[in-house]
């Protein structure tokens, strides 16, 4: 009996099984979470809520920052926060902004910011490159803070093509609120002005 012809593969054969194992064991100590800070230049906070039953008011927070931490490998987020400046609210009329920025409703002398703190990342879906999960976390309005989710797509995640050419990740986010869980009721009782906000948020985050 020839060993040398019946050993040699069985030899390959349990290398092979034993860098696969390998491989396997060393995943986890592939991951790498990172910083990723959101460019002021690609970022837009928008709003729309029901007024008067008649048309919605559709408007923006023109001032906003954050970053936060992620594995692209594990897909996992670690930490994330968002502060909105209250007083940036714009709808296109300067008289209801001004009334917006006052106590009837974002009271931004006394709460100047708004924050969302994110706390988890639920990936559900991949879909050619794109990822579409939900976004937990807790925001801050009015003093007062609350859970919220946010059915998030993670878009074009590659090296920025010009500019800062830094690894660049884009992200669309979306969610609904009752603006009087924050106690900013103003408008809600008499019909006026709906309960409902939807939020949307547009975004690229460098990768530092």
């Amino acid at each position: 009996m020839n060993t040398r012809t019946t050993a040699f593969p069985a030899l390959r054969r349990l290398l092979a099984a034993g860098l696969a194992l390998a491989a396997v064991g060393a995943g986890p100590a592939w991951a790498e979470p990172r910083t990723y800070t959101i460019d002021p230049d690609h970022f837009s906070i928008g709003f729309q809520v029901e007024h008067l039953g008649y048309a919605d008011v559709i408007g923006m927070f023109l001032k906003g920052s954050g970053s936060f931490v992620y594995d692209e490998a594990t897909r996992t987020l670690s930490s994330g926060r968002v502060v909105v400046a209250a007083d940036s609210v714009f709808s296109n009329h300067k008289a209801r902004d001004r009334h917006v920025r006052d106590s009837d409703f974002l009271d931004a002398d006394r709460h100047p910011e708004i924050v969302f703190e994110a706390t988890a990342f639920e990936l559900l879906m991949e879909n050619d490159g794109r990822l579409d999960g939900r976004l937990s976390g807790k925001l801050t309005l009015l003093g007062q803070t609350h859970p919220v989710t946010l059915e998030v797509s993670l878009n074009k995640a590659a090296t920025y093509p010009f500019g800062h050419r830094k690894h660049t990740l884009g992200v669309s986010a979306r969610t609904s609120l009752l603006r009087s869980q924050w106690g900013m009721s103003y408008g809600v009782d008499r019909g006026m002005v709906g309960d409902e906000v939807l939020l949307s948020f547009e975004l690229e985050a460098m990768r530092d």
